[in-house]
């Protein structure tokens, strides 16, 4: 897998915004396919002056959803979720003033 393949998208959501805020953690959606190592390397070749000191990997479940019209059950995919530590002293500006 390429590296630039690895990181989908920034998670900006009430709970993230708090552990980027306190604790230096940021979210990503990630490719399932993807481990913590490759994870670490996208995010060092993404943002080049960040030191990725942990990352925590989860899955997240599928969710029902109803639809209105009609009474049909659709499911949503399941897709992973990578949390990364940096040190104190930097910040990924991506997410400064979202």
């Amino acid at each position: 897998m390429h590296i630039y393949e690895v990181l989908r998208r920034p998670l900006t959501t009430e709970k993230s915004n708090f552990m980027r805020d306190t604790y230096r953690k940021y979210a990503f959606e990630v490719d399932p396919r993807a481990n913590k190592q490759q994870i670490k390397e996208a995010v060092q070749t993404a943002f080049p002056k960040i030191t990725v000191l942990d990352v925590h990997v989860m899955t997240m479940p599928r969710k029902a959803r109803r639809s209105l019209r009609r009474r049909q059950t659709r499911w949503t995919a399941m897709w992973k979720k990578a949390i990364v530590t940096i040190p104190a002293n930097q910040r990924i500006d991506l997410f400064e003033g979202v």
